[in-house]
């Protein structure tokens, strides 16, 4: 660059006007980004379409999040016992995550593609053959996992008195199960058409619900029944039941770029049977990444109830923080997919990365936030000093691979934009159960360092996805898959 566009280039920079202009033009993204605008994805200012789809797919996450996190904050004040039962149930839910997300990612890969491709049709198709998978799938798991949810616990390492306080949140939670793959499939249709804020909304309605009813249940407040730890479980299948029916009214009305039809409601063994191949990479993926979560609460388990509530706690906390880090992954996954349909793999390749910095500036921030305040953010929480002190280290020690954590996150989330699912499976494999649960085994047991030897594990096993993550995206294969 000459010395005189050098000289142009900072006069417009430190321009009033131009400073001015620039700051609008910011928060009108926001607005727009907030309030759902038709845009075209793949085309145009890659930034631009970063924040229009990150902000409301963070914020979507966000709210995901504080299901968890207000379950805990009430559940906490019936003490330690009621915490382990609401740990110990979630870590059995994680596997309901693991396929509605499996399939929420081949959702997002397949209509994605398609509104890539200007084929809304095909995109309308997709969508329908998602939603009713789900629901082929929740089916059997409600009465399997509720009719057996008392021994599930038991397996899981829960003392009699855990069991007997906690039996009922587990049945709940896993009865309803449907509203929480549907809420993942239908936002799943919503992002991969670009209509972030539809999803982010369903969300915000959802957690209002579950907000109101939490406290109200639990405790028995006003005319509602005190139903104790079973209480969180039905106000949040109510929040997420009544968040599905927002999505059916908007799939139906077609407010969005979407529009469900009579002609749509049937089976389509062929779309469905991609879907089905798709997502089973992706279910594998997140299978493999959450039974590595419930291999290590059964190793903390073993330490008490103490330790196992400081860790459910802290995960709660490191949950919150990490949603949003999915908003910034499913922001990528939804550019990645709608540029490769309109055959632009350069720009997707752009969009990964760019997203992928983006997301390491803010999970710096937050590790930042985790080093200073553990015991603050844990304290919002609960004030057994007993538990306090466990939670904030693990929060500290989680942190120091937040950055790490930002680019494996964003990278696997592009593979599964474009509808490669095999390639994040093959990595969790290796590095969530050949690495972090023996890691986690030997550190806490043979030496002796307990429930901190499973903080470190964990921490190690997620931030070794980065560099496996970047040496494969840099390969460029996951262009020439077909969805």
């Amino acid at each position: 660059m000459s010395l005189e566009n050098k000289e142009q280039e900072i006069a417009l920079a430190t321009n009033p006007y131009v400073k001015s202009r620039r700051f609008r033009q910011f928060w009108r993204s926001i607005w727009q980004a907030l309030n759902g605008s038709e845009q075209d994805f793949t085309s145009g200012s890659l930034g631009n379409a970063i924040m229009l789809l990150a902000i409301p797919m963070v914020l979507e996450m966000v709210m995901e999040s504080i299901f968890a996190v207000v379950d805990v904050f009430f559940v906490a004040k019936l003490g330690p016992d009621a915490v382990a039962a609401v740990g110990l149930t979630e870590s059995i839910i994680v596997l309901v995550f693991a396929v509605a997300i499996g399939l929420s990612m081949a959702t997002t890969a397949t209509v994605a593609r398609r509104i890539g491709e200007k084929d809304k049709e095909g995109a309308s198709v997709a969508a329908v053959q998602a939603v009713i998978l789900g629901i082929m799938v929740s089916l059997p798991v409600s009465l399997i996992g509720a009719y057996f949810a008392k021994d599930l616990l038991v397996l899981m390492g829960a003392s009699e008195q855990v069991v007997e306080i906690g039996s009922g949140y587990t049945v709940m939670m896993i009865a309803g199960n449907a509203t929480i793959i549907l809420l993942f499939l239908n936002n799943a249709i919503f992002r991969g058409a670009g209509d972030a804020a539809i999803a982010m909304r369903v969300l915000w309605l959802s957690n209002s619900i579950n907000i109101v009813l939490d406290p109200c249940l639990i405790f028995g407040l006003g005319p509602f029944p005190e139903l104790g730890v079973t209480g969180a479980a039905v106000a949040t299948t109510i929040g997420r039941g009544t968040g599905v029916l927002f999505q059916f009214y908007q799939l139906a009305r077609g407010s969005g770029r979407l529009k469900i039809m009579r002609q749509h409601l049937k089976i389509r063994f062929d779309t469905m049977m991609k879907l089905v191949r798709v997502s089973l990479g992706g279910i594998l993926q997140f299978t493999i990444e959450t039974a590595s979560w419930i291999g290590l609460v059964r190793i903390i388990a073993i330490f008490g109830s103490v330790p196992l509530a400081a860790y459910t706690i802290g995960t709660r906390i490191i949950i919150f923080t990490l949603l949003p880090m999915w908003g910034f992954g499913n922001a990528a996954a939804t550019l990645v997919g709608q540029s490769l349909g309109a055959k632009k793999p350069e720009r997707a390749e752009r969009a990964a990365w760019t997203t992928a910095h983006y997301t390491a500036v803010f999970m710096l921030l937050v590790a930042s936030l985790f080093i200073t305040s553990g015991d603050f953010l844990m304290r919002l929480f609960t004030a057994d000093t007993s538990i306090i002190p466990i939670g904030s280290e693990y929060l500290m020690i989680v942190s120091f691979g937040y950055v790490f954590f930002a680019y494996g996150m964003v990278l696997v989330q592009s593979f599964n934009g474009a509808g490669d699912t095999v390639t994040p499976s093959v990595m969790n494999f290796f590095c969530f159960w050949l690495l972090r649960i023996p890691l986690a085994y030997v550190l806490a047991v043979p030496v002796g360092m307990g429930a901190r030897g499973v903080f470190v594990a964990l921490t190690i096993s997620e931030a070794i996805v980065a560099p496996i993550a970047i040496w494969r995206f840099r390969r460029g294969t996951w262009k020439l898959r077909e969805v």
